[in-house]
């Protein structure tokens, strides 16, 4: 199938996971204002601030975008005793779906990155933190209650960013507790020692972390997957990921050919936490389910959504729908068998679509049913056209629908009235028929068929 519409069936399904989320979790705030002239103690600007903000980072930045998935979450970590832990746990409530186990050491300070920004534009980047593992009788008491929860989810994600929690041994104690319960291991790393994952399913390095790891050279793709098939001899992954920012992603098995997936982000405003998201969506799809490559191209076109946001941003599943609907290769795809357009309507309506349906002949197509197409779709968010009285240009006329911006979805209707199209579909709204029949009784002469590839030009 041409364009992207395929992965609609698997972003639907992304809420049947249950994620289970351990690492760091660390508090991200962001300090707006404006820059308005330079300091006089020394050449730097002085940020008059307007407002600020808290938001979860690291670990909690994952749970952020499953929540926005609408995936179930069982959270696992490690805070310090202290308000930014307080804060966190709070913050952690606000998030669907999601259960958390957040064990307090006292002498831990919580992380928290603080951003300081004008002008959409970062100045300066704060951290408080400190980096010390986790203590052996905290991460035991984690790792215990890690054990009683693993079985009820679909997958483990461990979100390293080395301040503590994975530290040493701990990274690989809770991939053995995961694949003693049988679970997949997603890893999104740190640092140099890639042999802390070993037994992972899948490992997410960016282009540094891979080269850091390797000591190899990044700078082609076929050194960069020489680079990660080293990574996957030393880990036994299934599965490399390498973000690579602006290039996009390469996807290198362990069994077969690599595969690169192009950057797909139209504006790049900020890239906080654009791999947490990555990371979640990886998660969330292939714990429904969903094949490799189909999670990669979900996470590729999330990845492109939130770099466009200001700030640690997260991709909800409307976005991500949106987004995968907008490709301009999608025109073919939208036509649809009968059983299949149900499937599309029920997903529509699952993320709180209202679904429109528009029956008729269109024969021939004018640039009146083009204004009245425009109008109907006005009064929903989806607009299904069901095309009846089949003919041998039934097909082609099927593409011209499709091809237009107004048009979500075109059934052929073959043996099925337009009365079992909407009895099968169940739109929230239908138009009706004798609206667009009346347009289609004025459709004569080459005049209106000439003004019909005038319009239809200015739709695409």
């Amino acid at each position: 199938m041409s364009g992207r519409l395929h992965l609609i069936p698997t972003l639907d399904r992304v809420s049947s996971a249950i994620v289970a989320c351990t690492g760091d979790i660390m508090l991200d705030r962001f300090v707006y204002g404006a820059v308005r002239r330079i300091s006089p103690e020394a050449p730097i600007p002085v940020l008059g601030v307007q407002s600020q903000k808290s938001v979860l980072g690291g670990l909690g930045n994952v749970a952020r975008n499953l929540g926005a998935l609408g995936c179930g979450i069982r959270l696992f970590s490690v805070t310090g005793d202290d308000a930014a832990g307080a804060e966190i746990e709070a913050l952690l409530k606000d998030v669907a779906r999601c259960q958390a186990v957040l064990l307090k050491e006292a002498a831990r300070e919580t992380p928290v990155k603080v951003r300081y920004i004008a002008h959409s534009q970062q100045l300066l980047r704060a951290d408080h933190e400190t980096t010390d593992g986790a203590s052996e009788e905290v991460f035991a008491a984690l790792l215990g209650r890690f054990k009683e929860q693993v079985n009820e989810c679909s997958l483990v994600f461990l979100s390293d960013y080395a301040k503590g929690v994975l530290k040493g041994s701990h990274a690989r104690s809770m991939i053995a507790a995961a694949r003693a319960a049988d679970k997949p291991v997603v890893v999104d790393p740190k640092g140099s020692d890639f042999e802390r994952y070993a037994g992972a399913t899948l490992i997410k390095p960016n282009l540094k972390e891979l080269g850091e790891a390797t000591g190899m050279a990044t700078a082609s793709v076929e050194a960069q997957e020489k680079a990660a098939r080293v990574l996957i001899e030393r880990t036994g992954a299934e599965f490399l990921l390498v973000t690579r920012g602006s290039a996009g992603m390469l996807l290198v098995p362990k069994v077969g050919h690599w595969r690169e997936f192009p950057s797909l982000a139209r504006e790049v405003y900020d890239v906080s936490g654009a791999g947490d998201t990555v990371a979640a969506v990886l998660a969330a799809a292939l714990g429904s389910g969903a094949g490799i490559v189909e999670a990669v191209e979900l996470a590729n076109i999330a990845a492109g959504i939130v770099v466009g946001k200001v700030g640690t941003a997260v991709a909800d599943r409307s976005e991500i729908a949106d987004a995968i609907e907008r490709d301009p290769m999608a025109a073919s795809g939208k036509i649809l068998p009968l059983a299949s357009a149900v499937e599309r309507v029920r997903s529509w309506q699952h993320m709180e679509r209202r679904v429109g349906l528009m029956v008729g002949e269109f024969a021939p197509l004018t640039a009146e049913h083009l204004q009245q197409l425009e109008a109907a779709r006005s009064r929903c968010d989806r607009l299904v056209v069901a095309l009846k009285n089949p003919d041998a240009e039934s097909q082609a006329r099927a593409l011209l629908l499709a091809s237009l911006v107004t048009v979500d979805a075109v059934v052929i209707c073959d043996a099925q009235t337009a009365d079992d199209v909407h009895a099968t579909l169940k739109p929230d709204l239908r138009i009706p028929e004798a609206e667009q029949a009346k347009h289609a009784d004025k459709a004569q002469g080459t005049s209106q068929k000439a003004a019909l590839f005038r319009s239809s030009s200015r739709q695409q």
